[in-house]
């Protein structure tokens, strides 16, 4: 494909259609409870006195022929996932099976057969090349690591990788400090695809380029996978780029992943609220949107410590919709529409999965200054039409109380109605600004004093 013809491409914002049942795909590769914790040690005999949490126990699979994206903010232990599913790093718990054969405990001679087959494309283009080595010595490595004679010789075959990622043959006696960025890219991608891998672990591999740069790039590894067959597991936190090459994507936050969805469904109506907060950063390059207001959601602090995670869902202490079931209980990653799982007690767009519990705790009371009114509002309908649910199950009871014992007909429907004021006011109390809470409060403690 010609430079003009990738440029045009990724002007016109097409993004390729998904590839047809991904579910009737064999499965490539598979992680079940994976976890890296790296070890802190002190003192003169080395204790070791804590961990960084930096995968925490996540699941997902990767089928022939598909291209997993896998996004998050810095620090959400989305390259360390990569190194270990390849096992350029050992995991300390789970369990990695590839074809079929598990792969978690092998040795590194155990492991020097399937390098063959696992690739990885590194971040950083500029450090991932030995500078004293020649771009053929280093796109020829991988022959001579593994002891294969391609037909025609080496030096044929390498010119022919070089030709494949958009390079001239004649650069094969060059050395990494005369080519640009995009190029120096093209080179790490033409090394990973010298022994025809069957997966290809892409780390963030444009983030380092250009703008147009990146889209050449991008359109280079479609057309790979469409020529060659390649299966791509591809992090990136660039969620333009995850939506044009992805066929499904996971979501990653402190070490766990909170929602993995098919593309569409993930863009269009996203479940979990971290998930909706990224969606927001988006950018949309549409002059008619010049001067309207967008919905941006701002997340109120930073991420908090991999190495003394919080309880229950982590994600609670900063988002708008946490209770006290968020902070206690950690939710699972389960499938609550075809095709996309989420681990929320709260989930967008989809019922309550704990509708009995709707006081929010005080961060989200704060954090909830920051969310648009459009997102509040939607909360504030769940939240509503849980407490419906919840009260057509308490006058349900009640009615069976009165059938069964005609003695407590008067306690159970006043305490159930005093329930349900409860627990109004206090959603009414958390969704009205701060100066009508304080008006609230000040009225309520007149009375009292009266």
């Amino acid at each position: 494909m010609s430079e003009t013809k990738k440029t045009d491409t990724v002007a016109e914002a097409v993004i390729p259609k998904q590839a047809s049942a991904p579910e009737d795909r064999e499965v490539l590769l598979k992680v079940e409870g994976l976890t890296k914790h790296f070890p802190i040690k002190k003192g003169i005999l080395q204790r070791q006195v804590g961990a960084v949490k930096a995968v925490d126990g996540i699941d997902f699979e990767v089928r022939k022929g598909e291209t997993l994206g896998v996004v998050g903010e810095s620090g959400c232990g989305k390259s360390t996932m990569g190194r270990v599913i390849t096992r350029l790093q050992d995991p300390t718990d789970g369990r990695i099976t590839f074809e079929g054969q598990d792969i978690t405990r092998l040795s590194t001679g155990q492991m020097r057969p399937l390098r063959r087959d696992i690739q990885m494309i590194f971040q950083d283009p500029y450090g991932s090349l030995n500078p004293r080595h020649t771009i053929g010595s280093i796109v020829s490595a991988p022959f001579r690591l593994q002891g294969v004679e391609p037909e025609g010789g080496v030096k044929k075959e390498v010119q022919r990788l070089l030709e494949l990622v958009g390079l001239s043959p004649e650069h094969y006696n060059r050395y990494p400090h005369e080519f640009s960025g995009g190029q120096r890219q093209r080179i790490g991608i033409a090394r990973a695809l010298a022994l025809k891998p069957k997966l290809v672990v892409a780390d963030e591999p444009v983030s380092a380029l250009d703008v147009s740069i990146q889209a050449q790039v991008v359109n280079l590894m479609d057309d790979l996978q469409e020529e060659l067959g390649l299966t791509y597991v591809i992090i990136a936190h660039d969620l333009s780029v995850v939506r044009h090459v992805s066929d499904r994507i996971a979501v990653m936050y402190l070490g766990k992943i909170v929602e993995l969805a098919d593309r569409t469904s993930l863009y269009e109506s996203p479940m979990h609220p971290y998930t909706k907060a990224l969606m927001s950063a988006v950018p949309v390059p549409d002059p008619k949107r010049r001067g309207q207001k967008s919905e941006r959601i701002l997340l109120r602090g930073d991420v908090p410590s991999p190495i003394a995670p919080p309880s229950g869902c982590r994600f609670h202490t900063r988002c708008w919709k946490a209770t006290q079931i968020c902070k206690t209980t950690e939710p699972q990653l389960v499938e609550l529409r075809s095709g996309q799982q989420v681990a929320c007690h709260h989930p967008e767009n989809f019922a309550d999965q704990a509708p009995q519990d709707t006081v929010l705790l005080s961060v989200a009371k704060e954090a909830s200054e920051l969310v648009p009114d459009a997102v509040l509002e939607g909360s504030a309908e769940q939240a509503e039409a849980a407490e419906q649910a919840e009260a057509a199950e308490e006058g349900e009871a009640a009615e069976e109380a009165v059938a069964a014992e005609p003695a407590d007909t008067a306690a159970k429907p006043s305490s159930a109605a005093g329930e349900s004021e409860r627990g109004s006011a206090a959603d009414e109390k958390a969704a009205a600004p701060e100066g009508e809470a304080e008006a609230s409060d000040t009225d309520s403690q007149e009375s009292t004093d009266k």
